[in-house]
């Protein structure tokens, strides 16, 4: 990787490399890829006064402003596509042609909203005989995730800097390369010292110490519920302003009217997309009883098209709405890359022997590596039929290539088991009556709905309702977590 020597990213500069550093690994080679340093407190320290010291200034410039800049961040990001997309690639694992689409696609999407919806904010206006003003939150520590790396960091940067924040990101440890190219193009668009600031490190020493650091107002993670846990327990300390993205178990409830050929091939690539690490997998496929044989036939068939790849050679379009049009041809073949750590591969592999124990049928892929692949985390794309409610396999997120079939005997009973979960973050559901499945929908307790395949909108809120979190980020909601409200009240003019 060309990327800038390991050093955090503080006031506008890179420095402070720590004591140790943290090896990041390619998981389809299993080699060393580059490195980061790893922080701790003098870090954390540093980065939250930059960005307290920053915070009057970029607050204070005019929304104008700061969205010319975005604008620049933007423009800059989008140079460095390509190296982006490689960089990701290397990191996660994820198909070239998945990371340079959806990996840079999405995030500049993000980036590039920030102008439009900045001017749609209702900065001020009168109620009575108050002015309501809308103002910067304050300093942000965003934790962000590897799978999504950019993207998630995106989710948060770019809204919290639009309306005048200041923040401190602490990007996966296991996917932190990408926040180097993204700290160079800050750089270059221009963005004043002490706005954006990076510092690489373990949850336990950075991510805690950010979470507990007086110095910040809101805490942005996207993680595990445990994570989230945790995050809750000490930012309650302070009382900080606290959003939280967390896991999910979806449920893909296929009505019995529905195009079945096209619902199951949907499934299966929700169910795989990005080796299956993605919080909005339709990791649970819920179908009729009476229609279950024929559909385990159409997933036996279509596993088939969703194979294991290297990841580098892995092509499609770059566009993102040209790249959700090729996901949605029926039947469709999926390039799978490993996932992203050899932790990560036991944990997905002891699931899947853990589903066979229970009892659960197994009808595609299993615990054995996939032919042709000596080296890489690769797990083959795996399905169970015959589950039960109770099964480890259908309760908890795998976050793996792993999906599991569910029957039911009526439309009540498949709306109880989709939400029979406590996550909340994703759904779907498949009717040949789009009418009949926005009523299932409206039913079933998640955050996202998708009705017959339809795509992921990065400009609609975002998030989760139980244990998969709270509060939304994307679009015009995105800005909204970022903003306070102040209420100034004004003198009454004396009757005559």
């Amino acid at each position: 990787m060309s990327l800038h020597p390991a050093a955090h990213f503080i006031a506008g500069e890179w420095s402070g490399a720590g004591s140790g550093h943290l090896v990041v690994i390619d998981p389809a080679t299993e080699a060393p890829i580059g490195r980061v340093p790893a922080g701790g407190r003098d870090e954390v320290y540093a980065a939250v006064a930059a960005a307290a010291g920053a915070l009057t200034e970029w607050s204070a410039r005019p929304y104008t402003e700061r969205a010319q800049i975005l604008d620049a961040f933007t423009e800059r990001l989008g140079t460095e596509r390509t190296r982006i997309a490689e960089t990701i690639t290397a990191e996660v694992g994820s198909p070239a042609s998945f990371s340079d689409a959806v990996q840079v696609g999405f995030p500049l999407a993000t980036f590039g909203s920030q102008s439009r919806l900045l001017a749609e904010v209702r900065w001020e206006h009168r109620v009575g005989n108050s002015r309501v003003l809308r103002e910067a939150a304050g300093v942000v520590a965003a934790i962000t995730p590897w799978n999504y790396p950019l993207h998630q960091i995106a989710a948060k940067v770019a809204p919290a800097l639009a309306v005048g924040c200041t923040v401190v990101l602490k990007p996966s440890v296991v996917a932190p390369l990408n926040a180097v190219i993204l700290a160079e193009a800050a750089i270059a668009a221009g963005l004043p010292d002490g706005v954006l600031n990076i510092v690489f490190g373990t949850g336990a020493e950075v991510g805690e110490r950010l979470v507990s650091h007086p110095g910040v107002d809101v805490v942005s993670l996207t993680g595990s519920t445990a994570a989230g846990r945790r995050v809750s327990e000490l930012a309650g300390a302070t009382v900080k302003q606290v959003h939280l993205e967390l896991g999910g178990k979806s449920p893909n409830l296929i009505l019995d009217d529905a195009d079945l050929p096209a619902a199951v091939s949907n499934g299966l690539l929700k169910a795989f997309l990005n080796a299956g690490q993605t919080c909005t997998a339709l990791s649970r496929m819920l179908v009729p009883r009476n229609r279950l044989g024929e559909i385990e036939e159409m997933v036996v068939a279509g596993v088939a098209n969703h194979r294991p790849v290297d990841p580098s050679t892995a092509t499609g379009p770059a566009d993102p709405v040209e790249f959700a049009d090729h996901l949605r041809q029926v039947p469709f073949c999926l390039g799978i890359g490993p996932v992203v750590s050899a932790a990560q591969r036991e944990q997905v592999l002891g699931y899947i022997e853990a589903g066979t124990a229970a009892g659960a049928r197994l009808l595609a892929g299993g615990a054995r590596r996939p032919d042709g692949f000596e080296h890489g985390y690769y797990v083959q794309p795996t399905v169970f039929s015959e589950t039960t409610p109770d099964m480890a396999i259908v309760r908890e997120e795998i976050f793996g290539p792993v999906l599991c079939l569910q029957v039911y005997d009526t439309v009540e009973q498949a709306i109880e088991l989709a939400n029979d979960t406590p996550f909340g973050l994703c759904a779907a559901v498949s009717s040949g009556d789009e009418e009949r499945a926005m009523s299932v929908a409206r039913r079933i307790r998640a955050g996202q709905v998708e009705i017959n395949g339809a795509p992921f909108n990065p400009f609609a809120p975002f998030g989760g309702y139980k244990q998969s979190g709270y509060g939304r980020e994307l679009g015009a909601w995105g800005l909204e977590g970022f903003l306070q409200t102040k209420s100034v009240q004004l003198p009454v003019p004396a009757a005559n």
